[in-house]
């Protein structure tokens, strides 16, 4: 059922930014220690049984210079170098097999498919675990609550680090266009792609579906679903600590990341999304600095538009390359 605000309403509701005075510092200093590491990129060839694409097993350092696995997959005939779509994971999966990703690269563009750090059990394999930093408080089962208490150990600052070294592996990448690299991804992967967006400049584009991480305040007041549920459980336990818990949380909001992201963008949302409510996607699209537009699939959950969507996405990379 449609249980958010009416459309009229998410098209022009522009709430409020929680945002903490050093925001950019925090950022600055937290990616300038991660490239105090060689991102070390290496590509091991996969033999997937595949003839028209080549596969190969990324290794590279994100925060902290610890190793992250990815998958590139590129068209095994193409000319020149390549525009690149650099994809994020939903929250719980991982990098999966190289045949679970063969849309973008039978569309002619190298697919860069980043691991999540100690997720991929629940929906789809992964192999990069998550050292745990010292310090980090107890949690909520799961990882919206990993080191909640303090921005510098909270789960996401590692992630969304992740996140734009990979974007620095695919441009230094020798069949890579490093003009020509976009980003997307559903659900986490929308909001780790609205993180990057608002980190890294020049971008060809960013597509984040049904975005996850944005407007952490309402989320948890209007839906009782997970993951924003293990918000809730921590605070529920941790009565103390909530002020601390949405401070952590707006170093990560992606409505702070939308309003210094300009590449051009496209959203899309379910108006019958309950788990990341159609309200929080458009505080995000609505701050969002860049051009943009919006998919709208209005029948539909968190699913949003599965397929149909990634159609949506080639017509949009399509229309910026001409």
């Amino acid at each position: 059922m449609l249980f958010d605000l009416p459309l009229e309403q998410l098209q022009t509701y522009l709430p409020a930014r929680n945002e903490p005075a050093d925001f950019d510092p925090f950022w600055q200093e937290t990616l300038a220690e991660a490239r105090a590491y060689p991102l070390d990129a290496r590509f091991e060839p996969v033999d997937t049984g595949l003839k028209l694409v080549d596969a190969f097993d990324v290794t590279y350092r994100g925060f902290g210079g610890q190793p992250i696995k990815a998958w590139l997959i590129l068209p095994r005939q193409h000319p020149g170098p390549l525009p690149c779509m650099v994809e994020f994971i939903g929250y719980g999966g991982g990098r999966g097999l190289p045949q679970d990703w063969l849309g973008w690269a039978a569309a002619g563009y190298a697919h860069l498919v980043m691991d999540v750090r100690g997720q991929g059990t629940t929906w789809r394999t992964g192999d990069t675990p998550d050292p745990e930093p010292q310090g980090s408080n107890p949690q909520y089962p799961g990882f919206m609550t990993r080191g909640i208490l303090d921005p510098r150990t909270y789960y996401y600052r590692r992630l969304f680090t992740d996140a734009v070294r990979i974007v620095e592996v695919a441009r230094a990448h020798p069949q890579i266009d490093p003009d020509r690299v976009s980003v997307t991804g559903g659900s986490q992967g929308g909001g780790i792609t609205l993180a990057v967006a608002g980190l890294v400049p020049g971008l060809a584009a960013a597509m984040p579906d049904v975005p996850f991480l944005c407007h952490f305040t309402r989320a948890t007041e209007i839906i009782d679903t997970y993951p924003y549920r293990e918000i809730v459980h921590f605070c529920q336990r941790h009565r103390h600590q909530v002020e601390t818990v949405f401070r952590t949380l707006s170093y990560f909001d992606g409505m702070n990341f939308a309003v210094r992201a300009h590449a051009p963008a496209l959203f899309s949302v379910g108006l019958m999304d309950d788990t990341c409510p159609p309200s929080t996607v458009y505080a995000a699209y609505n701050h969002y600095a860049g051009p943009k537009q919006i998919k709208i699939w209005p029948f539909n959950r968190h699913e949003g538009g599965e397929t149909f969507q990634f159609v949506e996405k080639l017509r949009f990379q399509s229309s910026l390359e001409k």
